[in-house]
């Protein structure tokens, strides 16, 4: 088994296949890519046994097929060393050698046997088929992912829920203290399915998609979903159990508008919350129809800030509290120039939303507010 390959081309697909790979693996395999090499392609394989991912590649002089396991770590550092060169990968099919070539040197160390590797699953015979632009995956994780919970309590909130109907992909992602629901009807996908992918996966597929323009192939089955892109592959478990009805969370009448620069807010926002208390996080919103009064105090420390927003408000004088944290997270991922907060009293949720929607795009953010003590 010998092939040539540019070693940038080389480096970046390594990185890409090890996204996913954990820094520890219960099956010391695991730490390994797999090389498959077939009819002048070379498969690269990563996995960490609930998620897999493969970048196809072309090579030249590629003589002999076959397949093994490459330390991962091992080869990620000496490709990093000779990426602006061309490599010649030679394994030793009697004795596991690979010799790896450079212009002015070699590499040598020990594959592993290729069989030892665990394959993928067989997608199922009844599998749902999907095409979808590369941006309208991209855009749903995007806007979703940042409110994924990172508590396992409640493994439904640890990922990304796709409602995909007729019409429109509907993504969702809740922490309990937040909620982000992004419909994007771009495409009718002319089926109704729903299924929650764990927030691994879609980092990773996020972060592949963003070098890749091609249309997105989901085969979606009943344990798992394969996304195909590009020279790329991306295979995932489900999170097993049934999503809450994340409409019923989102309210329907919060009649007070707040009409606010989204920059002006959210800058405001990062020099007030430095001296918020480090255990509540908490931030007064004091609404008038002068404008908005931030405020902050951490009484441990004897410090406190405020500063004066200019908005548009209508709707009654009202002090609510939230979470700075969580608000500059939601400012900083909403988009637009202005933003419309809507509210109904201090004990309610807060909607935050753009004040003018992307064309076939509608998003939605939902905060919890935090109790004020005057």
């Amino acid at each position: 088994m010998k092939f040539n390959i540019d070693g940038r081309l080389f480096q970046q697909q390594l990185q890409a296949v090890n996204k996913v790979i954990n820094s520890k693996n219960a099956l010391s395999i695991l730490d390994n890519f797999l090389f498959q090499l077939e009819g002048g392609y070379l498969t690269i394989t990563g996995s960490d046994q609930e998620n897999m991912v493969t970048a196809r590649v072309e090579v030249a002089d590629s003589d002999g097929d076959g397949a093994v396991a490459v330390p991962a770590k091992t080869l990620l550092e000496i490709t990093k060393e000779v990426s602006n060169q061309p490599l010649t990968f030679s394994l030793n099919d009697a004795t596991g050698e690979i010799d790896l070539t450079f212009l002015t040197g070699h590499f040598r160390f020990m594959g592993i046997n290729a069989d030892e590797y665990p394959a993928g699953e067989k997608p199922d015979a009844d599998a749902i088929t999907l095409t979808v632009p590369s941006s309208v995956v991209m855009k749903g994780i995007e806007k979703t992912i940042y409110a994924v919970s990172p508590e396992t309590i409640r493994p439904m909130m640890t990922g990304i829920y796709w409602d995909i109907h007729e019409g429109d992909i509907t993504f969702v992602a809740s922490d309990t203290h937040k909620l982000v629901r992004y419909i994007n009807a771009q495409v009718d996908p002319d089926l109704d399915t729903s299924f929650i992918m764990p927030a691994k996966p879609a980092s990773i597929l996020k972060g592949i998609l963003g070098k890749e323009e091609q249309p997105v192939t989901i085969i979606i089955g009943k344990k798992g979903a394969k996304f195909e892109f590009g020279d790329y592959t991306l295979s995932c478990r489900f999170i097993k159990g049934n999503y809450p009805n994340y409409n019923r969370v989102i309210p329907t009448s919060n009649p007070f508008v707040l009409t606010v620069d989204r920059e002006t807010l959210l800058n405001a926002m990062r020099r007030v919350a430095i001296f918020a208390s480090k255990a509540s996080n908490l931030v007064k919103f004091e609404l008038t129809q002068d404008g908005i009064r931030l405020a902050a105090q951490d009484l441990d420390y004897g410090t406190s800030a405020e500063e004066r927003v200019m908005c548009e408000y209508k709707g009654n004088d009202m002090t609510i509290g939230f979470n700075s944290l969580f608000t500059i997270e939601i400012l900083n991922n909403l988009g637009g120039e202005t933003v419309l907060i809507k509210l109904s009293d201090p004990a309610r949720p807060g909607i935050f939303e753009p004040q003018d929607q992307e064309t076939n795009e509608n998003i939605v953010t939902i905060q919890m507010p935090m109790q004020v003590i005057e």
